[in-house]
């Protein structure tokens, strides 16, 4: 039993009752969620999805940043209109862009200023992972390049969510172990729990839990098998992971997995680069 198994008690109580009704979470998620709503009605059309994203501002011109990128235009000539923008980079990825920029104010927000150096790790390594989820997904050609991205973007929510939630409970402040504690034990169960709240596709959710998880695959097929690489090749051991207790074999196992794509590192720079530049985010 844990010292500060009564401290967690309390948060994880008022979050079970939260995600079981309305989710207690920034405004800037609002933006991202009306977008994927208007996305997944099959009869969505650029017009009105045009219409949605033109309503917010900052979604609107990270968009226009990512379709003028080299990846998505290398004529180099500028792209100033959203409906432009969006034909040329597809629906997909403005739903994964989207959430990605609310996910990005929300570390920004002043809530998360006192867990600021976790906070930016997890975002850094999210987008490290969704980059090199992409391209193996492309490379393998089984998965939706768009899918494996965005659950790399989100493989780690549960993060942001305890940080944002801790925050306001005067029992983690200051005390970086109980914060540690509440994260490496319930970010993969909240973080999925999140997600249903939020409706995103069981595919990716399903990925999303036990992503850290040693797997057996031989060939990977779904999104599962591909976030689970990718976040082997960015870098598994985030700082407040601690893994040192993991037994050698294991260890062992994760690094011959890690061997098998080495090379996807070097390839994804571009589509890290990509991401980077469309969030404005600078090193």
């Amino acid at each position: 039993m844990s010292a500060h198994d009564s401290i967690h008690f309390r948060i994880l109580e008022d979050i079970a009752r939260e995600l079981s009704g309305d989710v207690n979470f920034p405004t800037c998620m609002d933006a991202a969620l009306l977008v994927r709503n208007t996305l997944k009605d099959p009869f969505a059309n650029l017009d009105k999805v045009v219409q949605v994203v033109g309503v917010e501002p900052l979604i609107s011109s990270k968009l226009l940043r990512l379709a003028n990128s080299v990846s998505y235009n290398p004529s180099g000539k500028v792209i100033s209109d959203l409906a432009t923008a969006i034909g040329r980079i597809g629906f997909d990825s403005v739903r994964t862009i989207s959430l990605a920029v609310a996910m990005d104010q929300m570390l920004k927000s002043r809530n998360l200023a006192s867990y600021e150096s976790i906070a930016h790790n997890a975002w850094s390594h999210s987008i490290h992972v969704a980059a090199i989820a992409r391209v193996l997904a492309r490379r393998l050609g089984r998965i939706n390049p768009d899918d494996a991205m965005m659950a790399g973007l989100v493989h780690d929510i549960g993060v942001f969510y305890l940080l944002y939630r801790a925050t306001e409970y005067p029992e983690y402040r200051n005390n970086r172990e109980a914060t540690l504690e509440l994260l490496i034990g319930w970010h993969e169960g909240i973080g999925e729990s999140l997600l249903h709240a939020l409706g995103i596709p069981e595919r990716i959710t399903e990925a999303v839990r036990d992503h850290d998880r040693l797997l057996n695959v031989e060939t990977p097929c779904t999104v599962r098998d591909v976030l689970y690489f990718a976040n082997l090749l960015a870098g598994g051991d985030r700082d407040w992971m601690l893994r040192g207790e993991e037994d050698p074999a294991t260890r062992e196992l994760r690094e011959a997995d890690r061997a098998r794509y080495l090379d996807l590192v070097a390839e994804a720079e571009d589509d890290i680069g990509d991401l980077r530049f469309a969030l404005g985010i600078r090193d």
